[in-house]
């Protein structure tokens, strides 16, 4: 193993689309919210790029998006402003 390197994640080619999931407490706006949140960063979402499933005992919302990633400060944006809303439980 002496001189080997360890292997590097492979690099994100911008621009490219990207899914990100938003998980949160299960509530009426909590899509809408999310929708907001995410077109200040990537405009132009459709109905297409967006579903949402509801846990089975109705307690958490989780909204995939299909956004077009512009770069790595638009992504961190993105998702520091999700969890710092309070809403958010997880983005991934």
């Amino acid at each position: 193993m002496c001189g080997m390197s360890e292997p590097k994640a492979p690099k994100i080619e911008f621009p490219c689309d990207y899914v990100i999931k938003v998980i949160g407490d299960a509530a009426p706006d909590f899509t809408d919210f999310v929708v907001k949140v995410v077109e200040q960063y990537s405009p132009g979402l459709t109905q297409a790029d967006i579903s949402v499933t509801d846990s089975s005992k109705g307690r958490f919302s989780s909204v995939q998006l299909k956004i077009v990633a512009t770069g790595e400060d638009q992504l961190k944006a993105l998702f520091e402003e999700l969890k710092a809303s309070g809403r958010v439980h997880m983005v991934l």
